[in-house]
């Protein structure tokens, strides 16, 4: 013990010797806090070995800090009465230095998040580089932590291990942050066993439907506090949103595949039955019926013989009418797989209609022989006439030799 507290002495004795001997800075204060935005002051004391010196120069930087590795400049003063200020900080920064007093002062206007750190004083005066020629004090720029991110780590599903994370982009001195949990009456409840949380990682694992539940997290430091809030909700894994999107997205196009078969189909069977009316209309079933010639009819004068065609007349069109609409019947009643059959119909029946042609034909020729009679009857009275003409003269030539 004796030997700690010899070795102690001569330390103290020796800095006290570099002391006297040398340059000693000091700063006023070890550490300062301040609002962001607001105005700011740090005084740099410091007393040279000599009173009279032909050059002393103070320099102001700011060391580096965890956000950002780079030195920051704010300025330096020359004795001679020369001041640079750094080019980032034109306007901003500004330094007073008094050599008889021998302080140095260092003003920032509306300080930031960015002057948040250690601000050292360095003093340098030629022929007295011994002793402590430096001296630092941490400036903290206070900010109220912004609204923090929560986020879902994993897969929200039974059995499955997950976290939930809460970060504040901004925030000075650094947030803490704690996480509530509350159900759908927004009463508080309890985390799950095995539940840990640090820096605003809270890790749940073993998830399943009783962690489901209304998570906040609760941002906070000494200068304000923010929030956010998120509703876990903890799913089996066949109701996985992934998989309920490609089922139903496969449920939704075999329907439209129907939609559109049965469209086709619809539209190709109306298209069928507008061809086979368009053929109807232009082939029209024509029955031709031949009426029997009249018996010769003979008066005073002449003998008479007419022969007719008869045309179809008003019953018959309403036949036909009725046996379109008894053919038209049995097409609906088919369906797709009997349009073979309907077409050995259609074809029976194009043979039935080339026979009534070869009928009428027949019949045609019919009515020409009976012409032909009728022009053979008619000179046959010719030469009745004709022997009556010569009866009737031999009549009158008897008449007159009787007289």
């Amino acid at each position: 013990m004796t030997n700690w507290k010899l070795i102690f002495r001569c330390l103290y004795l020796i800095s006290v010797m570099s002391a006297s001997f040398g340059l000693e800075v000091t700063m006023s204060q070890d550490t300062m806090e301040v609002a962001r935005g607001d105005d700011v002051t740090l005084t740099c004391n410091f007393k040279p070995k000599n009173q009279v010196n032909d050059l002393i120069i103070i320099t102001w930087i700011g060391d580096p800090d965890e956000t950002s590795k780079e030195k920051v400049l704010f300025g330096n003063y020359y004795s001679y009465g020369k001041v640079d200020i750094g080019s980032d900080y034109q306007g901003k920064a500004f330094i007073e230095t008094d050599l008889t007093a021998k302080t140095s002062k260092l003003t920032l206007k509306q300080v930031t998040i960015q002057e948040s750190r250690r601000i050292r004083c360095f003093v340098q005066i030629p022929g007295d580089i011994e002793g402590k020629t430096a001296d630092t004090t941490f400036l903290l720029v206070q900010v109220a932590p912004s609204q923090p991110s929560c986020k879902v780590v994993g897969t929200a599903e039974y059995g499955h291990n997950i976290s939930l994370t809460c970060v504040s982009e901004e925030g000075s001195p650094t947030p803490t942050y704690k996480w509530e949990r509350y159900d759908v009456k927004n009463a508080p409840r309890a985390f799950p066993i095995k539940t840990t949380e640090k820096d605003g990682v809270l890790s749940l694992v073993n998830v399943s439907m009783e962690t489901s539940g209304y998570y906040i997290c609760l941002s906070t430091n000494k200068v304000g506090s923010a929030k956010c809030n998120m509703t876990l909700s903890v799913m089996p894994p066949s109701m996985n949103l992934a998989t309920i999107g490609i089922v139903a997205g496969c449920i939704a196009g075999v329907t439209v595949l129907i939609i559109v078969i049965i469209c086709c189909c619809r539209k190709r069977k109306q298209k069928q039955k507008q061809t086979n009316k368009n053929y109807e209309m232009e082939n029209p079933i024509v029955e031709f019926h031949d009426k029997p010639p009249l018996e010769n009819t003979e008066d005073g004068n002449t003998d008479n013989m007419t022969i007719t065609e008869e045309r179809p007349d008003k019953a018959r069109s309403d036949d036909l009418k009725n046996h379109y609409d008894d053919r038209r019947g049995s097409r609906d009643g088919l369906n797709e797989g009997s349009r073979d059959d309907l077409r050995d119909r259609y074809d029976d029946r194009r043979g039935s209609r080339d026979d009534l042609r070869d009928r009428y034909d027949e019949r045609k020729g019919s009515r020409d022989d009976l012409r032909d009679r009728y022009d053979d009857r008619r000179g046959s009275r010719d030469d009745l006439r004709d022997r009556y003409d010569e009866r009737k003269g031999s009549r009158d030539d008897l008449r007159d030799r009787y007289r």
